[in-house]
């Protein structure tokens, strides 16, 4: 089974465009091809930032999307990694990953170690 998580850019960026790079992306976990992985840090994040008002997202179509990934995808409890992040918020989604020995997409890849299992969404 592949395993991919979603930094919250890739998820936002996808529910805007649905035709972009991000949406071909979770059309792979809508369909089941690829099961998302997530822990308590990485939901509460795709909350807050879901509702934010500058998206305007239904908030009924926030909590479906949200119940989709929490009853489909796969919790995880991450090993904490010593590496040091520009953004240390990013760190939750790597720990995920790595855990998870799952992909992780993310249109920051900058912010990340320049590994093969972190990549943006046009290469998955």
């Amino acid at each position: 089974m592949k395993k991919v998580v979603l930094d919250t850019n890739i998820l936002v960026s996808a529910l805007l465009s649905p035709y972009g790079s991000p949406a071909k992306v979770f059309d792979h976990v809508l369909n089941g091809s690829v099961v998302m992985c997530y822990d308590s840090r990485v939901i509460a994040e795709y909350q807050e930032v879901l509702v934010r008002p500058k998206f305007c997202f239904d908030k009924q179509a926030v909590r479906q999307v949200m119940n989709f990934i929490v009853n489909t995808g796969i919790s995880v409890v991450p090993f904490p990694v010593a590496d040091v992040f520009e953004d240390e918020d990013d760190k939750v989604f790597y720990e995920v990953a790595k855990t998870a020995k799952a992909h992780l997409v993310t249109g920051n890849i900058r912010h990340f170690p320049s590994i093969p299992w972190v990549m943006e969404p046009q290469e998955y």
